[in-house]
């Protein structure tokens, strides 16, 4: 029995995985178990930030290891104290919870939202205002949040309390305020709905109205944050700062890590015994996540991610078959003339490239350490599939 088959015997099959089977990788490239190397501009979906085994990072998850694997939150470790103290200073917010995933994340950040409200109003200040094509997770409260109706089947009765808004259509955010909102959660670029990025006169009024009529602002920043913009945060792409900010993915260099970030403002809204996680705030995926933001945080850094991200845009400019491209930095939508992107993600693979879909778009997502020489060997594969 070969590995596919073993592994399709027991675990379920929630995927629509491809024909690989990872065995190793090394910086920002994968190796299958028959020896076959793979330039990887998925990264994990946005998750091996620093790539596949970074020195830097390998070490301070290997020394954390060593020292402390974990412990209950009834207690203190150093390691978190740490990561959250350049987490907050990283992202100019105030108090974090951490949790394991992105889905988490934005559970804590719903429960906040919900929590002021009830705390300053009372009942009936529930509803919060997501956007007709957002992703925010797989529960049954973020899948009720995610505004796309593909995702809403089989697992009735969902949540209530959300209300879809179509991206950037002001007028339409306008007549969905009343005094039952308590949130509007919004992606800068909403990855899973095709690499599709906020105009800036939309965000403006998300906060303006947000403003005017205490309401929260949460920024699910899953996808976006960490660097993948090209900024610390896709939000400073635009002069905002969410009131909650969540964060995951790239976080904590591929180790399972959520983070939802409040500001002042919501700071204490949640108390003991409201929220918790039993492996929120692991110590290794802190040590993975401190390793992480030594790079991700530092403007230099940051600057390179811009620039490898307008070379990517130049290249993919120069095939014919590519039409479009979406996104900020190294977060690319591409849309194809003629071509599917799922049949062009599948040869891809066939030639050593790994890249992923969102809808109709091929999506680039590769690490934030990809070098210049890595962009061009996997930009010249896609250009002769896509030939």
């Amino acid at each position: 029995m070969n590995t596919i088959e073993k592994f399709n015997e027991h675990v379920m099959a929630t995927y629509g995985r491809y024909p690989l089977v990872m065995e190793s990788g090394s910086d920002e490239c994968a190796v299958d178990e028959d020896g076959k190397k793979y330039i990887d501009f998925g990264s994990g979906i946005g998750t091996n930030s620093l790539g596949y085994c970074n020195d830097d990072w390998v070490n301070a998850v290997c020394d954390q290891v060593k020292t402390l694997q974990h412990t209950s939150n009834y207690y203190y470790t150093k390691v978190q104290a740490d990561f959250a103290s350049k987490l907050a200073e990283a992202t100019g917010m105030d108090k974090i919870f951490f949790g394991n995933s992105g889905a988490e994340a934005n559970e804590c950040a719903i429960k906040i939202a919900r929590k002021y409200s009830f705390d300053k109003y009372g009942k009936g200040r529930h509803n919060i205002i997501t956007l007709v094509n957002s992703f925010h997770g797989r529960t049954l409260t973020t899948l009720s949040a995610t505004g796309q109706d593909v995702f809403h089947n089989y697992f009735f009765p969902f949540t209530e309390g959300f209300i879809y808004v179509e991206a950037n259509n002001i007028e339409d955010l306008k007549s969905k305020i009343d005094n039952t909102v308590c949130a509007i959660m919004f992606e800068y670029v909403q990855g899973e709905g095709g690499v599709l990025t906020l105009d800036k006169e939309f965000v403006d009024a998300i906060y303006e109205i947000a403003e005017k009529n205490d309401i929260l602002t949460i920024s699910d920043e899953v996808q976006t944050g960490v660097g993948r913009t090209g900024k610390f945060l896709a939000g400073d792409n635009y002069g905002k700062k969410a009131d909650i900010i969540t964060l995951a993915k790239g976080i904590a260099g591929g180790l399972p890590m959520g983070a939802c970030l409040t500001g002042k403002k919501c700071s204490g809204v949640l108390t003991g015994g409201t929220h918790g996680s039993t492996f929120g705030g692991n110590p290794v995926c802190c040590a993975g996540g401190l390793a992480v933001l030594n790079k991700a945080a530092d403007s230099d850094f940051l600057d390179e991610v811009v620039k490898k991200g307008e070379y990517f845009r130049k290249k993919l400019s120069e095939i014919d078959e590519v039409v479009s491209t979406s996104g900020i930095g190294l977060m690319i939508g591409i849309t194809l003339k003629s071509k599917k992107a799922g049949d062009m993600a599948k040869a891809a693979l066939e030639k050593g490239l790994l890249v992923l879909t969102a809808k109709d778009k091929l999506r680039l997502l590769p690490p934030l350490t990809v070098t210049y020489d890595e962009i061009d060997e996997g930009m010249k594969i896609l250009a002769e599939i896509l030939a």
